[in-house]
C-alpha cells in the first residue's frame, strides 16, 4: 500500500469558548471565517495555506487540552503585526525572537494554545 499525503488541510484548535474564540480569531487577528457551526462547537478560519479549525474538543466527545507548541502565523511585518495587536490587548511573552533568518513573536489565544507571528526574511540555507 502506497500512501500519498499531499498536504495539511487543517489543525484543530481547542476552545472552551467558541463565541470568545471566533472573536479572537476572526476580529482580533482578522482572520477569515470560512464556517462557523457553533451548534455543532466549531469555526474555520483560512490563513492562506491552512485552516485553523477551533473546536470545541469536549462538545465532540474529546478531552480537552490546550497546545503549546505555537502556530506559527506568517505576517510581512513583525514588528507592526505585534504593535497591532498589543495596541488590541494581546499580550506577547517577551521579546521579538530574531534567529538569524526570522522574527517570532509569541502569544497565546484567550484558551491558552501557543501561537507566534513569523516572517522569515532570509533564504534557507540547504543542508547537506
Amino acid at each position: 500500500m502506497t500512501i500519498a499525503i499531499r498536504g495539511v488541510d487543517f489543525v484543530s484548535v481547542p476552545t472552551r469558548d467558541l463565541d470568545r474564540a471566533v472573536a479572537f480569531y476572526g476580529g482580533t487577528l482578522g482572520l477569515p471565517v470560512s464556517v462557523h457551526q457553533a451548534e455543532r462547537g466549531f469555526a474555520e478560519f483560512e490563513t492562506g495555506n491552512l485552516t485553523l479549525s477551533v473546536i470545541d474538543a469536549e462538545q465532540m466527545g474529546l478531552a480537552h487540552h490546550t497546545s503549546q507548541n505555537a502556530i506559527a502565523l506568517h505576517v510581512d511585518d513583525v514588528a507592526r503585526a505585534r504593535a497591532d495587536l498589543e495596541a488590541g490587548g494581546v499580550a506577547f511573552l517577551g521579546d521579538t525572537f530574531d534567529t538569524g533568518v526570522c522574527h517570532m513573536a509569541f502569544f497565546t489565544d484567550p484558551d491558552g494554545n501557543a501561537l507566534m507571528l513569523h516572517h522569515r526574511y532570509a533564504p534557507r540555507a540547504p543542508r547537506v
